[in-house]
């Protein structure tokens, strides 16, 4: 075997080497944020209403008829508050 024969099969093999799996198992905190992040998104899962909670069937119909045909009605211009910053409707919803 020629010497640029060994030398091409020493870095053919080191460069394998590379592809060797160096973590056999995931850690014991793998998937925590992902988790984490759909939970927080979960607002309250098991969530209980009054049941003398108004609703208005043809109210929410004409309300869903408006938003589908763009002709929904603007919420009035009041004060909000929001972390502490008040302002009118364009105020920042962002937490302080």
């Amino acid at each position: 075997m020629t010497l640029a024969k060994i030398l091409l099969l020493t870095v053919a093999l080191a460069g394998l080497s590379a592809c060797a799996e160096s973590q056999r198992t995931l850690g014991s905190d793998f998937g925590v944020a992902v988790r984490q992040d759909i939970a927080a998104q979960i607002a309250d899962p098991d969530a209980r209403y009054p049941a003398d909670t108004p609703t208005d069937g043809a109210r929410i119909g004409l309300a869903q008829e408006r938003y589908r045909a763009g002709k929904s009605i603007q919420p009035s211009t009041g004060t909000m508050t929001v972390g502490g910053s008040s302002g009118g409707a364009g105020a920042s919803g962002a937490p302080q």
